[in-house]
């Protein structure tokens, strides 16, 4: 219960600052409609509710999966397969994460269907997989992490000259999306698993992390790839308007919670057919264990339908209409200082922060505490935010102006840096861009985006989860160097 007690402490510091930061916008700048800001705050119950559940199933469940699987790769000193399994499992652990799912929605709703929801997931799943499996091969061949980075951000920047800009925003926002709930925690442990094993045990800490920022990577290659080799045409959006959109309260948790189950359970599936695989083959768990871990899998279930219920029937639309109401006021540094506001606390909702933060605390023995990571990677999320904002008001930047320099500067920043920083800064990358982000703070984007005359919802609404993904990057790697700065000053 003591376990329980403190997931539910998490879940409330993380999501009571954005529900408090909406009702005081709704009172002052912003009023949203009666029914629709009820919907906000039992959609804030339900996300409280579902990610102490969540976070305690990953802890039970999905982690020991993760982290027994990838010493069972790692234990068949076999490359084949390992680079076979891992591929597959990258494949079926990105097909299960819903934030991609999301994404891919929303995607194929602003597009009217010209990109569809199943050719991006598939294609990004297929990027995921083949990276989850070069990265795991990384630390059985001891590859330093920042020289596998910079040539993989070269082959991202060389591909961005030929991706079309509905693309590139798609591709970027993809690296985050497919990095969320589901898959961090797993991609996390299947790296300690591996890392654990790995004969060249004194750099099992730093292996353990980077595995996340190679695979979220994949996403960005494979939607580029997509963009390139079908040659598209420009492709506009704009959001849908439903007028006659209920105004029931509780109806639409009526309608999602089924279908966000059944999606839940078809994501979850995979995990434990092949848990049950390896179970067989490999792991032999004694009846208890296995017992726990199946346990740990039905909490990450009920946890995870409450809590993407509580985002898709309260959250989103309120997001929406928030940045509309806030842009409308016709005064930008009021838009801009929203969106900072917005990224300083939504990022301590993401279920895989804290999933990520834990285990850097773990990892470190204490040496870097969570706090700080959180700290850092709130200033980060927050200028991303800010930044997206004044993207979408000022028609001349464009997305490259700021991930150009961006990723420039973060694998410029990977050649000096304490090297344990390098693999949680791209890991966090990822990590920050998750549900909230991929629903709240991009709804947020689109109705700013739809607002504004000469925005373009697809290109514009879209590009700020690659913003997310970007700052932790440079945020994460200087307090790398402070550590290192305060550590040569103590010798």
């Amino acid at each position: 219960m003591s376990v329980l007690y403190e997931k539910l402490k998490e879940a409330l510091s993380a999501v009571l600052p954005v529900t408090l930061i909406v009702l005081i916008l709704n009172f002052t700048i912003a009023p949203v409609e009666g029914h629709l800001l009820l919907r906000f705050i039992i959609g804030a119950v339900f996300i409280i509710i579902g990610l102490t559940i969540f976070l305690f199933g990953v802890e039970i469940g999905i982690t020991p999966i993760g982290s027994l699987m990838g010493k069972s790769l790692a234990k068949s000193n076999k490359l084949w397969v390992v680079a076979v399994g891992a591929l597959l499992l990258g494949f079926i652990i990105s097909v299960a994460e819903p934030d991609l799912h999301i994404l891919a929605s929303q995607v194929e709703s602003v597009t009217s269907g010209i990109i569809s929801r199943v050719s991006i997931v598939v294609i990004v799943s297929i990027g995921i997989g083949v990276m989850i499996a070069l990265g795991l091969l990384r630390i059985l061949f001891n590859i330093p992490l920042y020289k596998m980075l910079t040539v993989i951000y070269f082959i991202i920047l060389g591909l961005g000259l030929f991706t079309s800009p509905e693309f590139l925003a798609i591709a970027f926002d993809a690296s985050g999306a497919t990095t969320g709930a589901l898959t961090v925690p797993f991609m996390l442990a299947m790296a300690l698993g591996v890392s654990a094993l790995n004969r060249h045990g004194k750099d099992s800490e730093k292996d353990s992390f980077g595995l996340v920022a190679i695979a979220s990577a994949g996403a960005i290659i494979s939607v580029m790839m997509m963009s390139v080799l079908t040659n598209s045409d420009k492709i506009t959006g704009s959001l849908e308007t439903d007028s006659s959109s209920s105004t029931s309260v509780f109806a639409p948790f009526i309608h999602k919670i089924p279908h966000v189950a059944g999606e839940i359970f078809l994501a979850l599936l995979p995990i434990l057919v092949s848990f049950v695989f390896f179970q067989i083959v490999s792991f032999k768990l004694q009846k208890k264990a296995v017992a726990k871990i199946v346990k740990g899998l039905l909490y990450t279930f009920i946890g995870l339908t409450l809590f993407m219920s509580g985002v898709g029937a309260g959250f989103m639309e309120v997001g929406t209409v928030v940045g509309y109401e806030v842009a409308s006021l016709g005064r930008p540094w009021l838009v801009v200082l929203v969106g900072f506001v917005l990224g300083l606390v939504v990022i301590l909702a993401e279920p895989a922060v804290h999933v990520l933060t834990n285990q850097i605390e773990d990892v470190t023995s204490g040496y870097i505490k969570r706090s700080l990571v959180l700290f850092a990677l709130s200033i980060g999320v927050a200028v991303a935010v800010a930044l997206s904002m004044v993207r979408i008001l000022v028609p001349e930047i464009n997305l490259w102006h700021y991930l150009l320099p961006g990723y420039i500067i973060a694998v410029a920043m990977a050649q000096f840096a304490p090297k344990l920083f390098v693999g949680i800064a791209f890991d966090s990358g990822g990590v920050a861009s998750g549900p909230m982000t991929a629903t709240f703070v991009l709804a947020f984007a689109q109705g700013v985006a739809e607002f504004t005359p000469h925005a373009d919802v697809l290109i514009d609404g879209f590009g700020v989860i690659s913003m997310v993904a970007l700052t932790p990057l440079i945020a994460l790697q200087v307090l790398g160097f402070v550590f290192k700065i305060k550590s040569q000053k103590e010798v």
